[in-house]
C-alpha cells in the first residue's frame, strides 16, 4: 500500500500540503527551464513551438473577432471549442511523452493526500503551449460571442471554467490510461498517432467539401444545437445564449460544464488513488503459467508443417506485434479504403479508384527483408539455396495475400455499392489481381536488390540515414513498373468497354487472377536466386539502423 492513503498517527505526521500548489508550480517551472538548458536543439524547437503557436493563437483569435455580430458566429464558435474539448480528451492517448514533469508514478513514495494533490496537479498543468493556446481560443470566443453586460459576465466565468475542463480532461485520461501508455500497446498508439492524424484530415476536407456543397454555414445549426450542451462547448454557448437575454438556459449551459468539471476532478482523483496503490503486474508474481506463444495458430495453423507455415506465422505476428509493421499495415488498410470511398461518397469518383487498395497493399511486399531488422540473420542462417529462398520469399508473399485478397474485394464491393456501377465490378476485380500480383512480383525482387535498413526509434522514421535514395528506388520504381506489368489485364479491360462488350467483363476476373498468380510467381523465381547470392548485402543494409 502507498503512503497516499495511509491512516495519519501520531507516529507518521502528514506532511504538510498547505503549500503544495506553489511547490508544483515552481517545479513545473524549473523542470522546464533545466530541460530547455540540455541543447541548443531542443530550446530552438521550443522556442519555435511557442512562436508557432502564438502566431496561430493571433490568428484564431483575431478570426473569432471577424465572426462578431455574425449570424452562425454563435454556431461556429461553439463547434470548435468542442473539437478542441475532444482534442485534449484524445492526444494523449497517442503523445504520452508529451508531459513527463507531470507523471502521477513519479509521486508514488511521496506523502502526499489526494485532495491537494489534485489541485497542485490541475494548476501547474495549465502551465504549457496546449494551454496558452486554449486559453487564446476561449478569450477569442468570448469575444465573439459577448454582447451587453450579462454577456461579459458570463464570460468571465466561461473562460477559466472552459480552460479548467480541457485540462482536468486531459489529467483524468492520462491517469486512467497511465499504465497502457507506458506499455507496447501504448508505444503503438503513438507509432499510429500519424494515422490518425492523417485519416482526420481526410475526413476534414470530406466536410469541408460537403460544406461547401450545401450553401454554407447555416448546415452546421444541427451540430451546433447538440454541441452547445456538451460539457466544454456548453460555458463557450452560455455566453451567446445569455447576450440573447435566455439567461435560464445560459446558466444552465454554464452549469453543464461546471458539473462536468467538479466529475472529471472526482474521476481523476479516485484514479491517482488506484494508480498510486494498487499494484499492477510487475509487481505480482505470475498466478499460473503463462502460455506458450510459439505453436502456431490462427490462419497459419491450417497449413502443412514446414518452412512455409513457420514463416507465415512469423510474418503475421509481425503484423501484428510490431508498432513499425502494423503502423504501415494499418496505414496501408486505411488510405487504400479512404481514397475510393470518400470519392464515391462524394459522386467524383470512379469505381477504378477502388484499385488503389491491391496498390496500397502491395506495396508492403517491399523491403521485406529490412522488416526483419538486425534479426535478418537468423532467417539468413536458414538460407542456403535457391530453394530456400524461393520458399521463403513465397511463404512471405502468402502471409500477405491472407489479408489483402479478401480485403480487396471487399473495398471493390463497397465501392461498387456506392456509386452503383456493380456492371463494372468484374473488371475492377479483375484489374486489382492482377495488381497485386504485379507488386508481389517486383516487391519480391526490390527486396533482394534494394534492401534498407527501418530504424526501431521514432514513431515516423522509417529509412536509416543514408539509405533514403534505396527507398525512392524500390518504392517509385514499383510503382510505375506495376501497372506496366499489369497492362494486359488493363487492355483487355478497356476493350472490352470501348467495344461496348460489358457483358462479358467477368471474363477479366479469372484473367486477372490467372496472370497475377503467373507473373507473382515469375517475380519469386527472379528474386529468389539474386536473394541467395547476395544475403551479406542484404544483411549490411538492413541491419544499419
Amino acid at each position: 500500500m502507498s503512503v497516499l492513503d495511509a491512516p495519519v498517527t501520531a507516529t507518521a505526521p502528514a506532511a504538510p500540503t498547505t503549500g503544495l500548489t506553489p511547490i508544483f508550480v515552481r517545479l513545473k517551472l524549473t523542470l522546464l527551464r533545466n530541460g530547455l538548458r540540455q541543447s541548443s536543439g531542443r530550446k530552438a524547437a521550443y522556442i519555435a513551438s511557442l512562436v508557432f503557436t502564438l502566431l496561430l493563437a493571433a490568428s484564431q483569435v483575431l478570426g473569432l473577432v471577424l465572426l462578431r455580430g455574425n449570424a452562425q458566429a454563435g454556431t461556429v464558435v461553439v463547434l470548435l471549442t468542442a473539437v478542441v474539448a475532444l482534442g485534449w480528451a484524445v492526444l494523449p492517448l497517442f503523445f504520452p511523452s508529451g508531459d513527463d514533469t507531470l507523471d502521477p508514478t513519479r509521486l508514488v513514495m511521496l506523502p502526499l493526500r489526494p485532495e491537494p494533490l489534485v489541485r497542485a496537479l490541475l494548476v501547474s498543468s495549465m502551465i504549457g503551449i496546449g494551454p496558452l493556446f486554449t486559453l487564446c481560443l476561449a478569450v477569442g470566443s468570448v469575444l465573439a460571442l459577448a454582447h451587453g453586460p450579462a454577456g461579459v459576465l458570463f464570460a468571465v466565468v466561461a473562460v477559466p471554467l472552459t480552460l479548467l475542463l480541457c485540462v482536468a480532461l486531459s489529467r483524468a485520461v492520462t491517469t486512467a490510461n497511465v499504465r497502457l501508455l507506458n506499455s507496447r500497446k501504448g508505444r503503438d498508439l503513438a507509432v499510429l498517432s500519424g494515422l490518425v492524424i492523417a485519416v482526420g484530415i481526410q475526413f476534414v476536407n470530406f466536410g469541408a467539401q460537403r460544406l461547401g456543397e450545401a450553401g454554407g454555414l447555416s448546415t452546421l445549426e444541427p451540430a451546433g444545437n447538440v454541441a452547445r450542451w456538451l460539457p466544454g462547448a456548453s460555458a463557450i454557448a452560455a455566453v451567446d445564449t445569455a447576450s440573447r437575454g435566455s439567461y435560464g438556459v445560459a446558466a444552465a449551459q454554464l452549469l453543464v460544464t461546471a458539473a462536468a468539471l467538479v466529475a472529471l476532478v472526482w474521476l481523476w482523483q479516485r484514479g491517482l488513488v488506484k494508480l498510486m496503490t494498487a499494484p499492477d503486474g510487475s509487481t505480482l508474481a505470475a498466478a499460473a503459467p503463462t502460455r506458450k506463444e510459439s505453436g502456431r495458430t490462427g490462419l497459419s495453423a491450417l497449413l502443412p508443417e514446414g518452412r512455409t507455415a513457420t514463416v507465415v506465422h512469423r510474418s503475421l505476428l509481425y503484423i501484428a506485434r510490431d508498432p513499425k509493421t502494423k503502423a504501415a499495415w494499418v496505414t496501408a488498410l486505411a488510405i487504400g479504403a479512404i481514397v475510393p470511398l470518400i470519392n464515391a461518397l462524394q459522386g467524383t469518383g470512379s469505381i477504378y479508384f477502388a484499385c488503389f487498395a491491391a496498390g496500397m497493399l502491395g506495396m508492403q511486399m517491399y523491403n521485406q527483408f529490412g522488416q526483419d531488422t538486425s534479426a535478418f540473420w537468423m532467417v539468413a542462417l536458414t538460407i542456403s539455396s535457391t530453394r530456400d529462398a524461393y520458399v521463403e520469399l513465397r511463404a512471405r508473399a502468402l502471409a500477405l495475400l491472407l489479408i489483402t485478397l479478401p480485403y480487396t474485394v471487399v473495398v471493390c464491393v463497397a465501392t461498387a455499392a456506392l456509386l452503383g456501377s456493380w456492371r463494372a465490378l468484374p473488371g475492377v476485380l479483375g484489374i486489382s489481381f492482377a495488381l497485386l500480383g504485379a507488386m508481389l512480383a517486383i516487391g519480391a525482387v526490390a527486396s533482394a536488390l534494394f534492401p534498407y535498413s527501418i530504424p526501431q526509434e521514432g514513431a515516423f522514421k522509417n529509412v536509416a540515414p543514408g539509405q533514403g535514395g534505396l527507398a525512392w528506388i524500390s518504392i517509385l520504381g514499383g510503382m510505375l513498373a506495376a501497372p506496366v506489368l499489369a497492362g494486359p489485364v488493363i487492355a483487355l479491360t478497356v476493350w472490352l468497354h470501348i467495344a461496348d462488350r460489358q457483358d462479358a467483363l467477368w471474363l477479366v476476373i479469372p484473367a486477372g487472377a490467372v496472370f497475377g498468380a503467373l507473373i507473382g510467381w515469375a517475380g519469386l523465381r527472379i528474386a529468389a536466386p539474386r536473394t541467395a547470392n547476395r544475403l551479406p548485402e542484404i544483411l549490411t543494409a538492413v541491419s544499419k539502423g
